[in-house]
């Protein structure tokens, strides 16, 4: 079968599973998530890796599955009782543009301080970030295309590529919102796919931006994602008009299932907001208020 007619199958067939999830919801019935879309070929080990990675390896198609469940939520939701738990399920965030070294490496520093899952800054940050967790279990995490999702997803490709080089262990990308909403589940599926195989071995989360999108919508992005083989969806880049909703939580887990994780960011300022969304289905905060979360305090920023 030619490129093209492979790639027309695909997506007829994950655009069919967009339509009957969507109607599923609609109806109050909710049938099984469907295996992925076939993946693309495994990218071969890069000669351009960063030194301390030593581990480019094909990714197994169990991958996702064994990043979720190797820490990505080192405890069970049942077992935070105090604002302290909450600590393994955040990553610490820093996306502002003004952003200085000095900050993201105050940022790294207090990850590792209060045990926080990881570091999330913008790529050109990140390799100061993994310079200072390095040895630690606190993974450093590069956002791409953000945070309007816009680029072409070759450029995502490069930008992950570059931001793995540099250190980073998970890749952030931020959804062509447009691209969705015009329902061009081809290009949404490329884009996703792309950032994907450029970031193997290594898990990608795929933030959707739910402010900007109808219930149908998100129940797309959520699809398209693990169909494409993200390792997470994600609710916000913190820089539209809304942020992590309970509701949305819910909604996202149940359409991913248990094999993908669901991050909830954007707005999420307290340890009771955290507690919420954990509860709704969670298994990652990004806060950049993560410091007054895990110390019982509330904190007014914006992210």
């Amino acid at each position: 079968m030619a490129e093209a007619e492979e790639i027309n199958r695909v997506v007829e067939e994950v655009a069919d599973r967009v339509r009957r999830r969507i109607q599923s919801f609609r109806a109050g019935t909710q049938e099984p998530c469907s295996a992925r879309a076939p993946a693309a070929e495994p990218r071969p080990p890069s000669t351009e890796c960063a030194p301390e990675c030593g581990s480019c390896s094909n990714f197994d198609s169990c991958g996702t599955v064994t990043a979720i469940r190797s820490g990505v939520a080192r405890i069970s939701p049942d077992r935070v009782r105090t604002s302290a738990d909450i600590a393994p399920f955040i990553d610490h965030t820093l996306l502002k543009p003004e952003a200085t070294r000095d900050e993201v490496v105050k940022l790294a520093q207090e990850a590792l301080r209060y045990g926080f899952a990881t570091v999330c800054v913008n790529s050109a940050h990140v390799g100061t970030a993994a310079r200072v967790l390095a040895g630690s279990k606190t993974v450093p995490i590069a956002v791409v295309g953000f945070p309007l999702g816009a680029a072409l997803p070759s450029a995502k490709a490069f930008e992950a590529r570059e931001a793995i080089r540099c250190g980073a262990r998970e890749i952030d990308m931020v959804i062509n919102i447009g691209a969705l909403k015009a329902k061009d589940y081809a290009l949404v599926l490329q884009d996703i796919a792309a950032v994907v195989n450029a970031s193997k071995p290594y898990p990608v989360k795929v933030i959707l931006e739910t402010s900007q999108l109808t219930q149908d919508e998100k129940i797309a992005g959520c699809v398209l994602s693990k169909a494409a083989g993200a390792a997470f969806v994600k609710t916000s880049t913190g820089f539209s008009s809304g942020g992590a909703t309970v509701e949305d939580i819910a909604l996202m887990r149940r359409v991913v299932g248990d094999d993908v994780g669901v991050k909830a960011s954007g707005g999420i300022r307290s340890a009771e907001d955290a507690m919420k969304m954990i509860q709704a289905g969670a298994n990652r905060i990004g806060a950049s208020a993560s410091v007054a979360i895990v110390t019982g305090k509330k904190s007014d920023t914006r992210y």
